[in-house]
Parts: C-alpha cells; structure tokens; sequence
C-alpha cells in the first residue's frame, strides 16, 4: 500500500554561483529540498508531495512545472497578484550565506489552504520545519500547528527539523519559543547542534535530544556535521558514526538530504541507525557539488 509523505513549506527562486562566476538560477527551499530528495530517496511505495503557495505568474508557473517534473506532486494554491520567494547564495571556502527577497511570496498565506493535511491517514508522513513556522503570521502558525497536531492524533506521523534562522525571525526567544512549540507536535525531530547549542545552550548532542524528547518527540536525531549522528529513542542514546566527505564545495542542502535519506528509511522499515548512516552518506555527496539540489546516482 503506498503512503504518503507530505512537505509542508516554502520553495522560492535560488541564483547560486557557478564556476564561471555567474549566477544560475534554479528552485529550492528547505523542506522542498528534502521532498526533492525523498523523491529519489523512496520508490514507489512512498508518494511525495509538496505543500505551499504560490502565485499566479510566470516564475510560479515554472516553479509549479519544476515541481512536478522532479516528480513531486505538488499542492498549490495559487494567489492573484501574488509570486513566490527569491534568494541568491554567497559561497566562502564552501560555506553558504544567503541574500533573500520574500516580502511578495505567496508562501506565507499557505497555512490558509491546509485541505491536503487533513487527507493525510494512518502510516503517512507530514514534514515541517523552522524555517515553515518563521514565514508564516502568529495566526497561520497557529493553524499549522493545530493541524498537524489533528493529524498526528488521526495517525500520520510528524516530522520537524528546527532549521534555526534568527534573520527570520523578531528576536532569538521568539524564534526559540516558536521552535519548541513545532517541536510540541512533532513525533521525529531533527535539530543540528551546532545551531541548537548557539540559541538553547545546549551543552551537548544529548542535552539537545533530552530537551526535544521532554517536548514529547518520540525519535530525535541530532546532527553534527561531520561528528557522530546522535539517535534518541525512548532512553536509549546511540550515536552513529559519519564518513566525512572527501570535499566540501558548498554545503547548501546537507540537512535537507540527510532529513530525506532518514526520513525515507523511517518510512519503509530501516532502522534508525541504518537510516542514519545512509543519509549521512547522502549529505556528504550533496556537499560536494554545488547548488541545493544534487544528482548523486
């Protein structure tokens, strides 16, 4: 029987840099990454859908195009005299810093047009991020919220990767208390710490698992880069180790793939640490080409 997993967010125009210096335009944005990369992550027993919104003009016409192409299913709804999000990236010795314009994007009136969540039934899969909860108004995070907390009571399974961005957000203890809320509904979370340890001050990977299973996560998988994946599951703490890349040329995307690899094996009977292992292979190829979405076959 083929289930369903179901990203919910904001996918917008990416200009990345290109070898020749120009800019490359393309599409992305991090929970849509991660259905792109679940797409080819799952076969067919796994159906990937994408939730947002977009609006009525040409680059949302492409986008939905790109979406569907990539053979993600998408769920749209399509605002007049709306667009959608743009950001350029920065790369320095493979880091990534980013520009953004996003003050039109349709994106973030999605949480009005949640009808998709609630189709979703026992075995399925919603994924959420930080960066999901930051676009939206109190309001729609409220929404949102309450929905994939109607879901995960009807069955479907939630997924949330923190994905801190205080440039998103009023300050940092909006942002965090924001965090902990998504964090409330979620059965699986996935926070890197590195992030985690700056805004909660988190001592260590097991403090950051501690703080999202006491919020009520019944898996939380921490990653660190290329130190050890920390897995906590009911009181068991185990870390799985990470093969570190052979090259890093531009890091946009690492989380994202890894959340799909995971995600996938959560879906089709891994075990986590098996799952673990594998996405951290696959965050380690992505980070070794350029752009947010990467063909590693």
């Amino acid at each position: 029987m083929t289930k369903r997993f179901l990203a919910i967010g904001e996918c917008m125009v990416e200009m990345a840099p290109r070898e020749d210096g120009a800019f490359g335009m393309g599409f992305a944005g991090d929970v849509f990454n991660t259905a792109w990369y679940m797409r080819r992550c799952c076969d067919e027993r796994v159906d990937v859908g994408f939730l947002s919104a977009i609006g009525d003009d040409d680059v949302s016409r492409r986008m939905e195009e790109f979406i569907r192409h990539a053979g993600v299913s998408p769920h749209l709804a399509v605002l007049p005299g709306r667009s959608v999000g743009l950001y350029l990236i920065s790369l320095r010795d493979g880091e990534r810093s980013f520009s953004y314009w996003r003050s039109v994007s349709a994106a973030r009136d999605l949480a009005d047009h949640l009808g998709e969540v609630t189709r979703l039934g026992p075995g399925d899969m919603a994924f959420f991020s930080g960066i999901t909860l930051a676009i939206l108004p109190d309001a729609g995070r409220a929404r949102l919220l309450d929905s994939l907390r109607q879901a995960r009571a009807a069955g479907v399974r939630i997924a949330f990767d923190p994905n801190l961005r205080p440039r998103l957000w009023a300050d940092g203890a909006t942002m965090c208390a924001a965090v902990m809320e998504g964090a409330c509904v979620a059965d699986i979370v996935l926070p890197s710490f590195e992030d985690e340890a700056s805004w909660f001050d988190d001592a260590d990977k097991a403090a950051t698992a501690r703080r999202y299973r006491e919020a009520g996560a019944g898996l939380v998988v921490v990653k660190d880069g290329a130190l050890p994946v920390l897995l906590a599951q009911g009181d068991d703490f185990d870390e799985v180790a990470v093969t570190p890349a052979q090259s890093i040329v531009d890091t946009t995307a690492a989380g994202d793939s890894f959340n799909a690899r995971f995600l996938c094996g959560c879906m089709t009977g891994e075990s986590a640490p098996d799952a673990a292992c594998a996405a951290a292979t696959l965050a380690a190829k992505v980070i070794g080409a350029r752009g947010a979405l990467v063909e590693t076959a």
